[in-house]
């Protein structure tokens, strides 16, 4: 068990770091920080941090760096997570403010997340804890093209453009009351099971344009937002040298969705997580931290920011969470 100073010490050294990129030597911290010691005392008290792991010298006559473990220890011993400025604030509310549906939310918070922290951002569908079919609508755009809209109750909605034999109003609106009638309200799966066998109980010379149409129906209400999750800020990976070795395998994971579910891992509610480093299963990750936390009740997810170890926890950790409470908020009172 470390004593204060010695947490004070790994403290000023994971501080410095991120905040220079340069390996930090006791004389250094001395003079930054109110240690209220001397130098060697700084000295001993850091080679006791490196034998127990928290700190490393990363090659001769160097100053030392945190390790995994280092940052775990501070992350942990956070005794406040550092309030974002007014001017974060007010473009939380601003850049989120008019949003249009579930879509235009979550493109909106990707991309605040990742000006926010300079980081990559990833963010999560919104899931219903019981969505249902809240309104269907056949119209025609010409004699030969309609679109179909589907609107779920959580907000998202289906729009498909789809070529169909020619069909008069009348036609296509009685399909579209048959269609209303059977999965208005139901959930997906219900519905899907009610226009199961739809397009052969209507008139055979309507067949031709009700197939398209119920498949369109069909494809719209199965689709899984659970497991589509969104990413931006892609491009601040290559300002940063830790990833300089590694580049190409850390975007090509970032591209597979189950990977991503995965970084996003156990987040829910108002906990915020963190994992650093060789914390993440996830191969190709060893060298980056994850900061993620849960938003939403009724829809509910997570979102989160990724980056090299050598981030800004306390910041980033911040407006994470700040960001998640705002979504939470705009999705209850929606």
């Amino acid at each position: 068990m470390l004593d204060d100073r010695k947490l004070d010490v790994l403290k000023a050294i994971v501080t410095d770091y991120v905040s220079s990129r340069e390996p930090v030597g006791s004389k250094a911290l001395v003079e930054r920080h109110r240690l209220d010691v001397s130098a060697a005392t700084v000295r001993n008290d850091m080679a006791v941090l490196e034998e127990e792991g928290y700190i490393m010298q990363p090659h001769t006559s160097a100053g030392r760096i945190p390790t995994d473990k280092g940052y775990r220890l501070f992350v942990d011993r956070l005794a406040h997570i550092k309030p974002l400025s007014p001017a974060e604030r007010s473009a939380i509310t601003t850049y989120l403010n008019g949003t249009a549906d579930i879509d235009d939310l979550v493109t909106r918070t990707v991309r605040l997340l990742a000006q926010l922290t300079r980081q990559v951002a990833i963010v999560q569908y919104p899931v219903a804890q019981r969505t249902v079919v809240r309104h269907v609508d056949l119209l025609l755009l010409t004699p030969e093209r309609l679109m179909v809209i589907v609107v779920q109750s959580s907000g998202r909605v289906d729009q498909t453009v789809i070529e169909a034999p020619t069909v008069d109003e009348g036609r296509l609106q009685a399909l579209r009351n048959r269609i209303a009638e059977a999965i208005i309200g139901r959930a997906p799966a219900e519905a899907a099971g009610a226009l199961g066998g739809l397009v052969d109980t209507v008139a055979p010379e309507d067949r031709p344009f009700a197939g398209p149409v119920v498949a369109s129906v069909l494809e719209a209400i199965a689709a899984e937002p659970a497991a589509h999750v969104v990413v931006a800020g892609l491009p601040n990976l290559a300002g940063s040298p830790t990833f300089e070795s590694n580049l190409m395998p850390l975007l090509e994971a970032l591209e597979e969705q189950v990977v991503l579910m995965r970084l996003l891992g156990e987040a829910a509610g108002d906990n915020v997580t963190v994992r650093i480093g060789q914390e993440n299963a996830s191969e190709g990750f060893g060298s980056a931290s994850v900061i993620a936390a849960g938003y939403g009740k009724e829809l509910s997810a997570s979102l989160g920011v990724l980056g090299p170890t050598r981030m800004d926890y306390p910041s980033h950790i911040a407006a994470v969470r700040a960001v998640a409470r705002y979504v939470s908020r705009f999705l209850s009172e929606g």
